[in-house]
């Protein structure tokens, strides 16, 4: 047996927890967060209310622009002396968010993150190679920490110097990567570089995550690098990494740890909650967290929730897209994930593209980048053609398609950047927090 907990045994007892937790949870939001005794009392709601999981419905929801709203310390619920670490957002999209973590929430999120890599076929002694970005990015504390708490041998590469990643895959010879896959594809792309043959590796299991990524994907990382591909799943304002993870046994869906971060589905237009089965939007609320407690946070992430299988808690579908990034062009919505898979149905193009959408006229115009594969690289017009039907049938948008050579297109060591929109007057606007309305 792993030495790590993995929660209650039963939906009986994880419910009853679960119940327990949330009173708890809203309880100390209410008491200690400024802005949660504002919102729920805006909301006419108070701790309380709760009698049992689905009176949460009545409760205000908490968005992005909240916690922009109250930067950087105003969401915190404990003093200043009992937080042990502090991360942030990128702020590519505005003014970062900034999370907070106690002593006891860096146990929570370590343990967490352990279960994680357990699941995805992680065992103590076996070697980590971390290259997910350490810093204010959640992703490689938390990949770091829960690798330890697990009892792996952790290698803290970071991300970036593509050519030493593949120097020390190959001389460590780690059992387990955890990156985001669009790197992981530039790490793929050195090891051909170099003449080395990917799948004679030391590299097993791959745990992948910070980004969207398809099944196609996860096709060609596990048969270049004759690896198991799961999906790691969580963001900084709920945790960071840890909040759901696949079995590598059973990949259909990712486990939510529901022990500690309590998912709904809502409708990304009423706020409604939808049952479990339905696509909808991912709602999390955090019922064991201290410094940043988090009471419906909006992820804008599109999913829907399914039966746990090898525990009592539930799965949640592969991520399909955002609420907030959906493109609609000439009428149509479109997800970037949706192109990259008409991409990868190319044999001769690679996984890396760059989407642009202008308006230079009335309509709009979409451009597609994407580079061919090493040895296709005589193939441009063919495969231009193909991917233009593709997507023109399937997706039902016309687009201008660009092959470019190898190597062409800036690679990323973080989240990659697929889309230029650039027919918005401001490339990053910011939600204005409204706490009155409920959506």
């Amino acid at each position: 047996m792993p030495e790590i907990d993995f929660g209650p045994k039963s939906t009986v007892e994880l419910k009853a927890l679960q119940l327990k937790r949330m009173r708890a949870s809203l309880g100390h939001a209410y008491a200690n967060s400024p802005h949660y005794r504002e919102a729920f009392d805006d909301a006419g709601v108070k701790p309380d209310d709760l009698q049992s999981l689905s009176d949460l419905a009545r409760f205000p929801f908490t968005t992005k622009a909240d916690l922009r709203a109250r930067y950087p310390f105003g969401m915190f619920a404990v003093p200043q002396d009992q937080i042990s670490r502090i991360h942030a957002s990128s702020g590519t999209t505005g003014q970062p968010t900034v999370v907070g973590y106690t002593e006891n929430d860096i146990k929570t999120w370590s343990n967490a993150v352990a279960r994680c890599i357990y699941m995805a076929g992680g065992r103590r002694g076996m070697k980590a190679h971390i290259a997910y970005g350490y810093g204010l990015f959640t992703g490689g504390l938390g990949a770091h920490y829960g690798a330890e708490a697990l009892g792996c041998t952790v290698i803290p590469m970071s991300g970036g110097q593509t050519e030493k990643q593949v120097q020390l895959i190959t001389d460590f010879k780690p059992e387990i990567i955890m990156v985001t896959p669009s790197y992981m594809l530039a790490i793929l792309d050195e090891f051909r570089r170099q003449g080395l043959n990917p799948r004679d590796s030391s590299l097993r299991y791959g745990i992948f995550g910070a980004e969207p990524w398809t099944e196609a994907m996860r096709a060609e990382i596990e048969n270049a690098f004759d690896l198991k591909a799961t999906d790691i799943y969580g963001l900084s304002e709920v945790i960071g990494p840890g909040v759901a993870q696949e079995s590598v046994t059973d990949p259909g869906g990712s486990i939510i740890w529901e022990d500690h971060f309590y998912p709904e589905i809502v409708n990304p237009q009423t706020g409604e909650v939808l049952p479990d089965g339905e696509a909808g939007e991912l709602v999390f609320t955090s019922l064991t967290k201290e410094a940043l407690p988090i009471i419906r946070y909006r992820t804008r992430d599109l999913t829907r929730l399914m039966p746990g299988t090898e525990t009592p808690m539930r799965r949640m579908a592969k991520i399909t897209g955002r609420s907030d990034d959906m493109l609609i062009i000439r009428g149509v919505n479109v997800f970037p994930t949706q192109i990259e898979e008409q991409i990868l149905k190319c044999d001769g193009l690679a996984p890396h593209y760059m989407i642009e959408i202008s308006r230079p006229k009335r309509m709009d115009e979409v451009s597609i980048q994407v580079e061919c594969r090493e040895d296709n690289v005589s193939a441009h017009g063919s495969e231009a053609r193909r991917l233009s039907s593709f997507v023109k049938d399937i997706i039902g948008i016309s687009a201008r398609i660009t092959l470019l050579s190898p190597g062409t297109l800036d690679r990323s060591v973080g989240k990659a950047v697929r889309v230029k929109d650039l027919r918005r007057a401001d490339k990053y606007p910011r939600e204005k927090p409204n706490r009155r309305q409920k959506l």
